[in-house]
């Protein structure tokens, strides 16, 4: 199932990179709100993060990030099953 098509989880959204200039990350969210994208300190140091970073702000994806903490998400669009209430 895919995030966005369960309504019980509001806190994801949907987040396109739109700058890359170390140690900061801005969005623009699905509303057209700009965030800056907050980084873990672990992901400051990495740069393989960073270059796939780069690479997703080349490609205009669109990535998703948690509302409340602006966080990028790593585990993509799917939601586990075992997350399900049916």
């Amino acid at each position: 199932m895919l995030i966005d098509q369960n309504k019980e989880l509001k806190n994801v959204t949907a987040a396109q990179i739109i700058e890359v200039t170390y140690p900061v990350i801005k969005a623009r969210t699905e509303t057209g709100s700009l965030v800056e994208v907050n980084v873990s300190p672990t992901e400051k140091q990495d740069p393989l993060f960073w270059e796939e970073v780069r690479s997703i702000l080349k490609a205009k994806l669109w990535v998703p990030m948690g509302k409340k903490y602006h966080q990028l998400i790593d585990n993509g669009w799917l939601l586990d099953n075992s997350a399900l209430s049916y």
